[in-house]
Parts: C-alpha cells; structure tokens; sequence
C-alpha cells in the first residue's frame, strides 16, 4: 500500500483505505494528500479471527463446512476421535455432537465474513457521491463462502448492485500471496494417517479464495491471487480499468416486479467473436430492497420522563441544514464552495493555521436580489467550521454570519472571502467550512487536510505555499523574484488564466548560518504535470538583505502561465539548507485555465 501511495498514486487521483475492523478510523476518507494515507497504513495491524475451538482433533472451517453438508468421511474421521477419548459415548450421540461443533464453527464463520460484507457494501455505497468511475482493491487472506446460508448470497447481491449504481469496479487481491495450498508445521491441524481430509484439506486454500473471485467477476474486476508481485498486479489493474466501454439500457418492465426486489442477471458478449472475453457487472436489483428492520430496543429501558435541565436548546432547522454540510463526507456543491488552508510560524503566537473559504458568486448569481431589495441591500450567508485532529475529535469549531452588499456578486473583480485563523499543536488536521445562504436554503461545503509542523524544532522548514493572480496584459519573462505590486490577493480557488502571473508566497524557516555569518539557502522551483517536470528554475540564492530575524526568512515569487497549455499542475519550491545539509519542501496544486 506505501508503493501504490509513494509511485502509483497520480496527480489528479484521490483514494481511501478502510478496514472492517474500524481501527484506522476517522482517516478512513477519500483524499488525495499523501501523508493522511501513510497515517491510515500505520494504523493497520493484522488481527486475526480464528473461529476454531479449543477441542481436539482441531476442526478448520472447511472441515465444518463439510460436516455440515454430509461428507460421511470427514464426519467418521472426527467421530472416530471422539470415541476413542470417550469409549462409552454411544455413536449416535457422538455424531450430534461432532455436528453441533461444526454447526458453531460455521456460525462464527458466517458472522465474520458477513462483517466483512456489510463493511464492503458500506464502502461502495458511500462512493455514489463521487461521479466517476472507481475502482476498489479489496485485500484480504480470504474466508468461507456458506451459500447456502440465504444473508451471506444476499449481501453478495446487493454489493454487486451498488457497485452497478455506484459505477465501481471491485478487484480482490489475496494477502497470502502465493503459497501450496497445505499446512504446514506453523499450523494446528487434525493428523490424519487415513487420508480422510485429504479431499477437503485439499481444497481448502481454493475454498477461501471462492468470494475473491466471486466478487471481482460479478463487479467487472479481476481476482489477484497466487502471487506475491501484487504491485505489479495492481499496474495491470489500473491499465486495465483505465480503457472501458460504457453500454446503457432501459430494462423492460413487468408491471408488477415493484412489489418485491428481483436481481436481474446481466450477460454480454462480443457478436461473432468467441475467442474475447468481456469483463462487466453481473447483475442488478431492478430496485434495492430494503434493509432487515432493526433489533428493538430492550423492553427494560424507559424513558426519561422530562429533559434534564443541562440539556441544549433544540436546533433550528437552518443550523441542521448548515451543520450537515458540515459533517457530510463529501462536500455539498449546491453552494460552490473554495477553501485554502496555509500555516505560518508567528513571532508572537506561534504555530498560525489560516482558513480562507472563497464563495462561489455562480451560487449566489443564479439567485440574484430577493424581492423587494434596493441597490444598498447586502446579502447574509451563515458560515461554520471545525478542525478535527487525525481521531475525529473536534479541536476548534465557529459559527457566525457573514454580511456583504449584493453589489459584491455583480463585480466580476471582487471576491467574497473569508478567513479564520487557528492555533494548533504539531500533527495531523483536517478543516471543514460549510455555508448556507438562508434565502434559497443552498448549502456549500469544502474539506482539506494539513499537517502542521512543529515550530520547536532546529531544523529546516517552510511554510505553506500561498498563491496569488496577477493579470497582464503584456507577456512577461518567464520568471521574476522579489517583486510585484503589493496587493496582489491570495487565491483560494487557485485558478488561474493562462495570460496572468502565478505569483507564490513562502516562509523559510530556522536557516542555519554559514561561514559569513549568514544564512546560506538555495531555492529551486518546479512545476510538474502527472508527475512529469515541465519547469525546473536554476537555483536561486535566498536573499536575506535588511531582515532583522533570519530565522523567518520570506521569499516572493511571479511565474508566467503564458507558456503553460491548460491543466491541473503542482508547484514544488525546495529549499537546501548548504550549510546544514538539510532541505525541505512544499507542494500546492494549482489548474491553469
């Protein structure tokens, strides 16, 4: 998973890792910033559930398995043992009881393997937010597929039909790699002279494999398994889910098949050509059917006669509409919304993290002025957020409304933006801001993770990128340092016109001193498209001419767009500390339009 995030994760990618455990917990969102997901990996822990029990000879759950559909082989294998530790056990009764240990391994497997289903039709469900096709690994040493139990052939379904309404493809990838298929002297197995679980021991590795491949084939993937170059397995995937075709139909109806849900199979071919094998989803609900009710609540709890007196005042319908943009795990677009997070090292308060939101005046445009309104009239827009450390726990939160004229919307030069400064200690953040405009109810939203350094410490460090526009009418040279009009604005949006200046903003940090007494750092600045460079500036010396605290050192910079075709881009500044041998980056993301 580190490889994929380090070498295969791309520019414009997002991704998410989860576990049917919940041990990475609030980091389990879909993101693209590289140090959220390292922080997800180191979370992940192997934990083991064995469904064995502590009798002996040791039954696997294959063994189970085959218990419970009538292998007589297996069954006298495990009833043998049973009388010859217990001589006066009738026979009958040590076949009831070699079948009811089957039938308790089984349920414990089926419970294990159904969690790990909710938890996968949970996480494909949730993507229907993101337009576009996805593609899910699913990675695990597989389990027991009981089709004979009617939830766990049901929860196969549903996943292959959210997955069809989701536009996702599932491959598997089998943890174990690549191995014999037999036990060997790690493993706690019945010792069998006679060859009774031979046939069943035999197939036991392909038996747990059974629900990787039937959930990569029914949603269009591929099961990877038997081998251990599974990076290049998920090459091959990525290629793979990159070139697709895409058939719509309009099934036929009949009528009456709304009165309950019916899975509908799907088969395609290629006419006249026998010899291609068409990879697609397998079937669909013609619609979803509705979830078991919920167990009630016990008939002992009660309850409470009144409200305490601590409790908080209901919520007004329009904080509930404000606050679920707030929490929704993407964000709400009915209300285009901008957020830019930088952080800053400042003398006197430290650590500074900075939320500038940007609104979209395209939101507001479609409304224009309500009824009535004259030409001094402003405009209200109800404006929250929060910052949540890397365990989901809120650490600083607001709320307050935000009053500009309308005048604002109508002039394509001016933008309506706000900022929220926070202090935060060193680690992982993500911020929320959510807005609502209370006349036509339309809430925005927008998220962004940070990882805020920490300001103690004697090395090397930037701050956060902060970029700017400046129109030009003129074609400039390619680059120009240290200058520029002052009133150059930070943008939020971080789009930019082809014919402007990107200009960038920097902070470096804790700079050793050289042989001079001075601080001695180079700076070099690249831009990259899909990962590829498409500038590398000559390295500059990092002036430090009339500065007074060498240990916060700016540097400002304007970059020509002219040159540049449209598209997303990443601007990289490293700075290389000569003296200390040490560096230090900073990326930003950008688009060119």
């Amino acid at each position: 998973m580190l490889q994929f995030i380090e070498e295969q994760l791309g520019q414009n990618d997002e991704a998410a890792i989860t576990s049917a455990s919940g041990q990475i917990g609030f980091l389990q969102q879909l993101t693209d910033e590289k140090a959220v997901l390292r922080a997800a990996v180191e979370r992940l822990n192997a934990r083991p559930f064995s469904v064995r029990d502590f009798q002996n000879p040791p039954m696997t759950e294959s063994q189970a398995l085959a218990i419970d559909r009538n292998d007589t082989l297996v069954l006298n294998y495990f009833v043998d043992a049973l009388l010859r530790d217990t001589p006066l056990l009738q026979r009958q009764t040590a076949e009831n009881m070699i079948l009811m240990r089957a039938r308790s391994i089984l349920q414990q497997s089926n419970a294990v393997a159904l969690n790990t289903l909710y938890s996968l039709e949970s996480v494909v469900r949730s993507t229907a937010a993101v337009s576009g096709r996805k593609i899910i690994f699913f990675v695990s040493d597989g389990f027991l597929l009981d089709l004979r139990n009617s939830a766990m052939s049901d929860r196969l379904r549903r996943i292959t039909d959210a997955a069809a309404r989701s536009s996702v493809v599932i491959y598997t990838l089998d943890a174990q790699g690549l191995t014999s298929g037999m036990p060997d002297a790690s493993t706690d197995v019945a010792f069998d002279p006679t060859g009774q679980l031979t046939s069943v021991n035999s197939g036991e590795r392909s038996s747990m494999q059974d629900p990787l491949h039937t959930l990569a084939a029914e949603t269009g993937g591929r099961a990877l398994v038997n081998t251990n170059a599974l990076d290049l397995a998920v090459t091959r995937a990525l290629k793979e889910t990159s070139v697709y075709y895409l058939l719509a139909w309009r099934p036929e109806g009949t009528g009456g098949e709304k009165e309950r849900a019916k899975f509908r199979r799907i088969e395609v071919g290629v006419k006249a050509r026998p010899d291609l094998k068409v990879v697609v989803r397998r079937g669909f609900y013609n619609f979803t059917p509705p979830e078991a009710p919920a167990r009630p609540a016990a008939k002992n709890r009660k309850a409470p006669e009144e409200a305490p007196a601590t409790q908080k005042p209901a919520m007004s319908a329009a904080d509930k509409e404000l606050f679920a943009a707030l929490s929704s795990t993407y964000p709400r677009t009915m209300l285009p919304t901008s957020l830019a997070l930088g952080y800053v090292d400042d003398v006197n308060n430290g650590m500074v993290l900075t939320a500038s939101a940007e609104l979209n005046r395209e939101g507001f445009g479609l409304l224009g002025r309500p009824p009535g309104a004259g030409a001094d009239s402003r405009a209200i827009v109800a404006v929250a957020g929060a910052v949540i450390n890397d365990r989901g726990k809120v650490v600083s939160n607001f709320k307050q409304e935000l009053t500009f004229p309308f005048s604002m919307l109508e002039d394509k030069e001016r933008r309506v933006l706000y900022s929220y400064p926070f202090r935060l200690a060193p680690g992982l953040y993500q911020v929320r801001i959510a807005m609502r405009d209370p006349v036509s109810g339309r809430t925005g939203s927008a998220l962004r993770w940070v990882e805020m350094p920490d300001s103690k410490r004697r090395d090397i460090f930037l701050s956060s990128l902060f970029l700017g526009e400046r129109a030009s009418a003129q074609t400039p040279e390619a680059t120009k340092t240290g200058g520029g009009p002052d009133d150059v604005l930070m943008s939020v949006n971080r789009r930019f016109a082809r014919a402007s200046w990107l200009r960038f903003l920097v902070y470096v940090y804790n700079a050793s001193k050289g042989a001079q007494g001075t601080p001695d750092v180079a700076l070099q600045v690249q831009i990259f498209r899909d990962k590829q460079p498409v500038l590398t500036a000559p390295l500059t010396k990092l002036s430090t001419e009339g500065l007074t605290d060498t240990a916060r050192i700016p540097y400002m910079a304007e970059l020509s767009l002219a040159t540049f075709p449209a598209g997303s881009y990443v601007l990289q500044l490293t700075a290389i500390d000569r003296p200390a041998k040490a560096s230090a980056s900073q990326r930003v993301s950008f688009v060119i339009e």
